[in-house]
């Protein structure tokens, strides 16, 4: 079996390349698009390029390469959703390029769903252990804590972290670390202290699982979608009411290490059972399995112009304006309502990146899942 990743080879990231190395352990073929492939290459081209054709086409979310003719390749195809709280109304309209959507949130289904695709799916984020193997029982760090904690939609995440880095030993938070660093910080922490985005503070992001898996004690703020994804507080994590208990939740579990490893080694146990990148892969083949690779984007029964249209919107949305452009010119000499509707998706972008330019010069470009 053969998978083709629609994503330049350089930009594949950690987690989707943990993935890429479980499809080989099961002996599969991952590919990815090569690095000079332009954005809108026709996905037959890539294809031809490709030593084995692909029996799955997968979209993993890495940058802003979409192929035409999506909506008429005779394989199946799948988009990841990592962040799917982050621009819904976009990527609902993206996911009807696919057959396969796979939400790594909880609650977001039904969204889709409206809009009329068939075929969405929650799987959660996992995690690859490799990376937290050095867990030791002498830990020097009380809190580790490794991710984002500027802009606005961090204010509470940060204000926490400023708080407990003047109570307790913790690690430089405020640096970037890259993903062995985060293994190493989290293995050599006692807790993991989570809050989610402003925007979405239910969110356990994915430290749910690396914290699991290192073998740290994680503590979130409630609500958390942690119910949802099937871990019960007081027995996989420990939930907090309010940012002024957290020092206090803190400081009881770091005196209570019989209650504090006890809930810790149950969160490691069933993430390392359940939310592994094995676990994963074999999720997704068996997907592609049940359903006999039958192709179900809604974008297969669409017009051509109304295809177009959305190629534009993704393009125009994530600024890869000359793509944008390229698919406009097209419907310009052949189905001027789609033409107008493009050209006002194009206009839109052009004035939020205007406005985006004007508030911080440095912060444009790359893809908009990325901007959460």
């Amino acid at each position: 079996m053969n998978i083709l990743f629609l994503c330049h080879k350089k930009n594949l990231g950690f987690g989707q390349a943990s993935l890429a190395r479980a499809f080989q352990r099961r002996g599969i073929t991952v590919t990815c698009a090569r690095d000079d492939c332009p954005l809108n290459e026709d996905i037959e081209r890539i294809l031809a390029d490709s030593q084995h054709r692909p029996d799955l086409i997968i979209e993993p979310e890495l940058d802003a390469l979409l192929p035409w003719g999506l909506d008429k390749v005779d394989i199946p195809t799948a988009c990841f959703h990592a962040d799917p709280y982050a621009y819904l109304h976009r990527r609902v309209r993206w996911a009807m390029l696919f057959d396969y959507v796979f939400l790594f949130h909880p609650g977001f289904e039904e969204a889709f769903r409206q809009v009329g695709h068939s075929n969405p799916v929650t799987v959660p984020h996992a995690v690859d252990p490799e990376f937290f193997t050095s867990a030791a029982k002498d830990r020097p760090l009380d809190i580790g804590w490794v991710g984002r904690s500027d802009g606005p939609r961090y204010q509470t995440r940060r204000r926490v972290l400023e708080r407990l880095a003047t109570m307790f030993r913790m690690n430089e938070w405020k640096r970037f670390h890259s993903q062995e660093e985060l293994g190493q910080v989290f293995c050599a922490s006692k807790l993991v202290v989570n809050v989610g985005r402003d925007d979405y503070p239910i969110d356990a992001s994915l430290h749910f699982a690396e914290a699991m898996a290192a073998d740290a004690l994680f503590i979130t703020l409630l609500p958390s979608e942690m119910t949802q994804l099937g871990f019960q507080e007081g027995i996989h994590y420990v939930g907090v009411q309010s940012e002024a208990e957290i020092p206090e939740v803190v400081r009881y579990y770091l005196d209570h290490e019989d209650e504090r490893d006890r809930i810790a080694e149950a969160g490691r146990e069933k993430v390392l059972r359940e939310h592994t990148y094995d676990n994963r892969a074999s999720f997704y083949l068996t997907q592609l399995e049940q359903r006999a690779g039958r192709l179900f984007a809604p974008a297969r029964q669409w017009t051509e112009g109304r295809v177009r249209t959305q190629y534009i919107d993704y393009y125009a949305a994530n600024r890869v304006f000359d793509c944008a452009y390229a698919q406009w010119r097209h419907l310009a000499t052949s189905d001027l309502p789609h033409a107008l509707a493009g050209g006002m998706l194009i206009g839109r972008a052009w004035l939020a990146e205007l406005r985006r330019k004007a508030v911080s010069p440095s912060r444009h470009g790359g893809i908009v899942a990325r901007r959460a």
